[in-house]
C-alpha cells in the first residue's frame, strides 16, 4: 500500500507541476505560488474532519519545519529557473530531492533489499533522463552557478520529505496544516515585501487552483505512504519520479516531443518501479 500511495503522489505532483507551469505562462510566478499554496491550504482544511488524525505537538512541529523547508526549496527552484536553463535545473533539482530521503532513511537505520537498492539507483538515473528535455548535452554544459541553486532547491524538497516522515502514524494530515500555514506565510510575506502583485488573471485562476489542490493532494498521499509503514528511502525516491507525469502530460496536451534521453528515462523508470516493488 505504501508503494502505491508513493507512486500516486508522484503522479499527482507531476500533474500539479504541469498546471503550475501552464499558469506561470499567464500570470506572475510569485502570484501563482502564493495563490496555489493558499488554495491547497483551504482544500486541506476541508479534509481535516475526515483525515485529521490525532496529532501530538511534535507532529505539528515536524510539519511546520517541513513547510519551511518546502517553501525555501520552492523559492530557490524558481530562482534557479530564472537564472538557469530548465533542462539543467529540472533534473538536478529532481535527483537532489530524490537522494535526500534515501540518505535520510539509511542514516535512520532503514535496511533495504538488493533489488530495491538497484531500483532506487535506476530511479535516480531515470529522474535525470526524464527531466533533461534539452538532452544530456545540456547537463554536460552546466555551470556551477546553475547547478548549485538547483541542488539547494532539491535539497529543500528532499528535507521536506524527510521531516514529514518523522511525524507519527496517528497524526493524519494535521502536520500538513502546519506545513502549509508556514509555507503560505513565508511566500506571501516575501511577495508583499517585494511589492509584487498577487493578482491572478481570471483565465489562469482555475489552473492555479488546480495546481494548488493537486500539490496538497500529492503531499497528503506521500504522508499517508509514510504512515502506512513505507520505507523513507523507497517512498521518497518513488515520490520524486514526478517529472515522469509532467513530461507525459506535456507530450499529450502541449504536443511536446520527447528527446531520446527522455524516452530512455521513461523505460528506466518503469524498470526501477518494478524492482522496488519486488519482494526481497
Amino acid at each position: 500500500m505504501a508503494v502505491l500511495l508513493a507512486l500516486a503522489s508522484a503522479v499527482v505532483y507531476g500533474m500539479a507541476d504541469f498546471c503550475g507551469g501552464l499558469a506561470s505562462r499567464r500570470a506572475a510566478t510569485v502570484a501563482v505560488v502564493t495563490v496555489s499554496q493558499a488554495a491547497g491550504l483551504v482544500a486541506l482544511v476541508l479534509l481535516l474532519p475526515v483525515l485529521g488524525g490525532d496529532p501530538e505537538r511534535a507532529d505539528l512541529l515536524w510539519g511546520a519545519a517541513a513547510g519551511l523547508a518546502g517553501a525555501v526549496g520552492l523559492l530557490l527552484f524558481y530562482r534557479a529557473l530564472a537564472d538557469g536553463v530548465m533542462s539543467v535545473v529540472a533534473p538536478v533539482t529532481a535527483v537532489s530531492a530524490a537522494a535526500l530521503p534515501v540518505l535520510g532513511g539509511l542514516l535512520l537505520g532503514e535496511r533495504i533489499g538488493l533489488l530495491a537498492a538497484l531500483g532506487i539507483v535506476l530511479a535516480l538515473g531515470a529522474v535525470v533522463l526524464v527531466a533533461a528535455d534539452g538532452g544530456l548535452s545540456s547537463l554536460r554544459a552546466a555551470r556551477l552557478g546553475t547547478v548549485a541553486p538547483a541542488l539547494a532547491a532539491g535539497a529543500g524538497f528532499g528535507v521536506f520529505f524527510v521531516l514529514l516522515d518523522r511525524t507519527g502514524e496517528d497524526s493524519g494530515l494535521s502536520p500538513l496544516v502546519a506545513a502549509r500555514v508556514v509555507s503560505v506565510l513565508l511566500v506571501g510575506t516575501l511577495a508583499l515585501a517585494s511589492r509584487r502583485s498577487l493578482r491572478v488573471p481570471r483565465p489562469a485562476l482555475s489552473v492555479v487552483l488546480l495546481a494548488g489542490t493537486g500539490d496538497m493532494a500529492a503531499n497528503a498521499l506521500f504522508l499517508l505512504a509514510t504512515q502506512a509503514g513505507g520505507s523513507l528511502a523507497v517512498t521518497g525516491v518513488l515520490a520524486s519520479l514526478y517529472p515522469v507525469s509532467t513530461v507525459v502530460l506535456a507530450q499529450l496536451v502541449l504536443r511536446e516531443r520527447l528527446s531520446g534521453a527522455q524516452r530512455v528515462g521513461l523505460g528506466v523508470a518503469v524498470v526501477a518501479v518494478v524492482l522496488i516493488t519486488l519482494p526481497g
